[in-house]
């Protein structure tokens, strides 16, 4: 059968050219409208699916391109060559003066690992040849950074990528990885008789089978959703497509007249904020007489590739606000996004304050960026090539797994998450007992063609949000433009949202806002319950009339306090609550919105 023929589009404003970084309105084609019966179009996209399942997912041609970049400017850059040449042979002659010294344990280092690096910490790298392995190690990869930065000439993000990947390529081969040159592998064997090596083999056939049948890892089985994770009692009490709403019962006989409801991130399920009853925000905030709700998101199939992010913002958002308004009628809602559905949050309250919709009492923001000049390291895997080559991936199936998404995190923190495990699990032969924040990481959420695609064409690479071109139903919209307080949350090692592009916001707001800065990650900085220790945050308030100050200033301003930042956040949202009331019913069946099941729910469920 013959391939029908390309047809040119019809001339009209739409479709006049713009340049791709500025493009107003760009919203990728829904699955009818790409023509894959061409058979180069399709072939390319069968490829960059194949290569994509090998390369977690990583476009190699924004690698190639990276790569060359920084080769052909250093190759035009003698005085560069020569300057790395000079510090390769000072690096030498350090180690060579440290090598006499280096067979008494307590010889000063001739170099110190970065304060995150706690590969070489145990006190058996100190000793004779470990120490040699280490510090060698150190200074050649001190080297590499002084190679792949201040290459004139060489794009920043090229010059990022290529940084990153030397020290990927650099840290596979780090002496802690491997038995005979980590001590503290080698004293296991002794100690053990080499039982160690067979606990790590029979852990590495363990994970293997895992991977092989699709199962959970090692130590989830001892969570599930429903008997020890997201129990705080609660109903579903509306359902559609693509959200359940789940309302939560009150535990205090008053409570405070305006509702709470919760947006998370579509690409990770909600009971991250439901954890154990030790950690769940939300049975904090229940406990301390708020009338919680909470979206649930389905997990997407490939039925699901066209939902964009209107779909998101109006069948999600919007959908939840209205059943929230008819549950608890008359009183304004204090909204709440946490990474993702934050931003969903912020496109969501601009929308509503563009119209003229007055229904939000707060917004709250936990580790969301509106700012995306300066993602962090999570800009190294978007650039038109990557995005493209994502985009293939996803049209195979019409989505991205949640492995890749996953995977594409773990590369961030390789360290930790990959290369730390590895040596501990398959070397030292340990099983690291699974906390529930781990558990909820292994169940891993999809993300639909479309709305990927869409935030991260609009909003990652075109900026759309904060430059004034972000569309919703066709007329653009200002973050600006919204009136009511703003409480935001950033934290310190926040390695996908980092504290200091989410702090862009007072830049892009005029309202009362409070910023948090708190200790940890992404993750770990919003489950930060009372009474963890060694938890600290910064907190300081811009009033609506106040001046700007930058990130340096609020950290030499902002008033720093012990413990976690929950309750700051909930004595916030009190002082901006009229009053306490009797609780609500749960749904509200004369108006269409009966409880259908317990909480959690069904959606949380779908794997």
């Amino acid at each position: 059968m013959n391939s029908p023929e390309p047809v040119d589009p019809p001339a009209s404003d739409e479709n006049k050219k713009v340049t791709p970084s500025r493009a107003a309105t760009y919203a990728p084609p829904r699955s009818a409208d790409i023509r894959v019966s061409i058979p180069v179009e399709g072939f390319d996209r069968w490829l960059h699916s194949f290569l994509g399942k090998t390369s977690m997912p990583v476009s190699p041609s924004s690698l190639l391109l990276a790569y060359a970049d920084w080769m052909s400017n250093l190759a035009l850059s003698p005085a560069k060559q020569v300057e790395l040449g000079q510090k390769w042979m000072r690096k030498v002659n350090r180690m060579a003066l440290y090598m006499p010294h280096a067979i008494k344990p307590d010889a000063p280092p001739c170099i110190e690992p970065l304060d995150q690096d706690r590969r070489f910490s145990h006190p058996d790298w100190k000793q004779w040849p470990f120490n040699v392995y280490y510090q060698s190690f150190l200074l050649l990869q001190q080297w590499w950074y002084n190679a792949t930065t201040e290459v004139r000439g060489v794009s920043r993000h090229h010059e990022e990528v290529v940084t990153f990947v030397a020290r990927q390529m650099l840290d596979m081969f780090s002496p802690s990885n491997f038995s005979y040159t980590n001590p503290e592998v080698l004293r296991k064997m002794v100690e053990s008789g080499g039982s160690n090596l067979a606990a790590g083999w029979s852990n590495w056939l363990d994970d293997w089978e895992r991977r092989q049948a699709g199962t959970p890892p090692a130590g989830t089985e001892a969570y599930s959703v429903g008997q020890n994770l997201a129990i705080t009692p609660g109903k579903v009490v509306f359902r559609n497509r693509l959200i359940e709403l789940i309302q939560y019962e009150p535990t205090t006989p008053r409570v405070y007249a305006e509702p709470v409801l919760i947006v998370p991130a579509w690409i990770l399920k909600y009971y991250i904020l439901d954890l154990s009853p030790h950690n769940s925000l939300i049975k904090y905030l229940v406990d301390k007489g708020h009338t919680v709700f909470c979206i649930s998101w389905k997990n997407p199939t490939s039925d699901d590739r066209d939902r964009g992010m209107e779909d998101y913002l109006y069948m999600g958002f919007m959908d939840s606000l209205k059943a929230v308004n008819a549950i608890v009628p008359d009183q304004k809602v204090h909204s709440v996004g946490y990474c993702a559905g934050g931003i969903l949050l912020s496109i969501g309250a601009a929308a509503m304050a563009r119209d003229n919709d007055d229904r939000l009492k707060s917004v709250s923001l936990f580790t969301t960026q509106v700012d995306f000049t300066e993602p962090g390291e999570i800009g190294l895997f978007v650039d038109e090539s990557q995005v493209t080559f994502l985009e293939d991936i996803m049209f195979d199936r019409g989505y991205l797994s949640g492995g890749q998404l996953s995977g594409t995190f773990q590369l961030l923190r390789s360290n930790d998450l990959v290369w730390s495990r590895m040596v501990r699990e398959y070397l030292m032969g340990e099983r690291t007992p699974l906390m529930d924040l781990m558990a909820w990481n292994a169940d891993t959420c999809r993300a639909p063609f479309r709305a990927h695609s869409e935030m991260l064409r609009r909003l990652f690479l075109q900026n759309d949000l904060a430059e004034g071109r972000y569309r919703v139903r066709g007329t653009p919209i200002a973050l600006n433009d919204i009136a009511v307080p703003i409480f935001s949350v950033g934290a310190v090692t926040d390695h996908v949202a980092p504290w200091r592009s989410t702090y862009k916001l007072h830049l892009l707001t005029d309202t009362e806002l409070t910023y948090v800065l708190t200790a940890g990650g992404h993750n770990v900085g919003i489950v930060n319950e009372p009474g963890r220790p060694r938890r600290s945050y910064q907190v300081l308030t811009r009033a609506y009339d106040g001046k700007y100050i930058d990130p340096d200033a609020f950290l030499a301003r902002a008033d720093r306090r012990e413990g976690s930042w929950w309750p700051e956040w909930q004595g916030w949202l009190a002082a901006r609550s009229v009053a306490q009331v009797e609780p609500p019913q749960m749904g509200a069946l004369e108006k269409g919105y009966a409880p259908l099941m317990d909480a959690p729910g069904s959606y949380v469920l779908q794997h």
